[in-house]
């Protein structure tokens, strides 16, 4: 029997004000799902903090496993779900743009560090992560990618290389660029052949809107789901052998191998 994946994408209100609000939305979540033989739960980027919240968000940063960390193991363990989140991290003195996955076990299996910041409140406030990040969970191969991670092919080559097939994305995407969303990620999900989870924030926090469009898009780029703009928890399954028929059906990543390495 193939390897599957029952996967719940959390779409947030942005206005959540501050971890404990955030706990306490996650938790009533959980609950929801109880019953339901979910494996995963990803939520956005910066879910633990907010996202638009200026210099606020060194107060809010914690290490990777800080307090709040140790109240999402405690969750995941309670519910048997394996939950994956962003959040500022605090390490020797400098702050990272991170994502944790806790085991349903509640250990913790992996924490990415943002890799790309774009310019404003992102490189104001953050160091950049090095190197990419994978992990095992239930026989799939998993990394992360963070937002404008995402929006290079290159990042998403390297894991595809890697032996990725799934890729998480927690995002803060603003209202204007829906095009990430909608052509960009399925795109990603296509050119390699992988399953790519997209979670995004939705509404308004301190005058930026968030476009919401969180999805799940399967190895041959089709919308296994899709939320609207507001909060959704979305639903959809991944099954590993859908990722060696899309890459052998369209063998892109042995294919550029062939690839001359400049102009002949």
């Amino acid at each position: 029997m193939t390897a599957s994946l029952n996967i719940v994408v959390g779409q947030s209100p942005a206005d959540l004000d501050g971890p404990q609000a955030r706990l306490t939305w996650l938790r009533e979540c959980l609950s929801q799902l109880d019953g339901q033989h979910v494996d995963l739960l990803l939520l956005p980027e910066l879910f633990l903090t907010g996202y638009n919240i200026g210099s606020r968000v060194t107060d809010r940063a914690e290490p990777a496993d800080g307090p709040s960390a140790q109240a999402i193991a405690e969750l995941a363990r309670a519910h048997r779900i394996a939950i994956h989140y962003g959040f500022a991290e605090r390490q020797d003195g400098q702050i990272f743009n991170s994502a944790s996955c806790i085991s349903k076990d509640g250990t913790l299996l992996a924490t990415h560090r943002k890799l790309l910041l774009p310019p404003g409140f992102e490189g104001d406030h953050f160091c950049p992560g090095i190197g990419y990040t994978q992990f095992e969970l239930n026989g799939f191969n998993v990394a992360t990618l963070i937002c404008y991670d995402a929006e290079f092919p290159e990042t998403f080559r390297a894991v595809a290389q890697a032996g990725a097939e799934l890729v998480l994305v927690p995002t803060a995407l603003g209202a204007q660029w829906g095009v990430v969303a909608n052509t960009v990620i399925p795109a990603r999900a296509f050119e390699n052949g992988i399953y790519v989870c997209y979670a995004n924030s939705c509404g308004h926090e301190n005058g930026m809107d968030f476009y919401g469009g969180s999805c799940v898009i399967a190895p041959d780029g089709q919308e296994l789901a899709r939320a609207g703009d507001g909060e959704e928890l979305l639903r959809a399954q991944a099954n590993l052998e859908a990722v060696a028929v899309a890459q052998a059906r369209l063998p892109y990543l042995a294919d550029r191998l062939n690839l001359p390495d400049g102009p002949g």
